[in-house]
């Protein structure tokens, strides 16, 4: 694999020792996980498994390479004075629970009242995406994207809502198939005005 994300140093803090290993380390690791499991990492059908690993590994987890910042850096000011909710809804992602490093799967729907400019829509698709291609939990990613359109596009109010199912839930553990789990969050006026937290409730729920 030759585009390589960060490393996950960068995204630790910066008194703590980290070296990233080698893509032979890493494949490395690989088989010995394969063995551990049970199976025989030399057979035929393993045998190209461990670089298979990395590449999705570097597909799944391409966030740490990817800046908040930079997705958000360019905002339209001229949008003909609306000033008004801007709401995507149903954006699609998943990611990997950082307890057991096993996919969660869910939708997104992201709303903000602009103040300095409105951002491309698609922005904010490429948003979620930065920050679940990482380990998480629901709850950090729900809190990472509200804290970076605040950061990046300063509006009068951002809210969020998460909506996934976790597969650390469904297929181990309880095996509790079909479990959804929310988390939301409400900043500037959504936060002060509870009128304004039930529009973007009903906007969501629109069908």
């Amino acid at each position: 694999m030759d585009a390589r994300p960060t490393p996950l140093g960068a995204v630790l803090s910066s008194t703590a020792a980290f070296t990233r290993p080698t893509q032979d380390e890493a494949e490395a690791a690989v088989r010995t996980l394969i063995a551990w499991a049970g199976d025989d990492p030399t057979r035929e059908g393993l045998l190209e498994t461990p670089a298979r690993v990395t590449r999705a590994y570097g597909e799944l987890f391409a966030g740490y390479g990817q800046d908040a910042g930079t997705v958000l850096s360019k905002t339209f000011k001229d949008v003909g004075g609306y000033d008004d909710i801007v709401l995507v809804r149903d954006i699609p992602f998943n990611s990997h629970c950082e307890h057991h490093m096993v996919p969660f799967v869910g939708k997104a729907h992201i709303a903000y009242l602009p103040h300095d400019g409105v951002v491309g829509l698609s922005k904010l698709a490429r948003l979620v995406e930065v920050f679940a291609r990482r380990l998480q939990t629901q709850e950090n990613l729900t809190a990472q994207i509200v804290d970076a359109i605040n950061e990046h596009l300063n509006p009068r109010g951002t809210a969020i809502m998460l909506e996934a199912e976790h597969m650390c839930m469904s297929m181990r553990g309880v095996r509790a198939h079909g479990a959804s789990t929310i988390t939301h969050r409400f900043t500037g006026v959504f936060a002060e005005d509870r009128v304004e937290q039930d529009r973007f409730l009903a906007l969501i729920s629109r069908r």
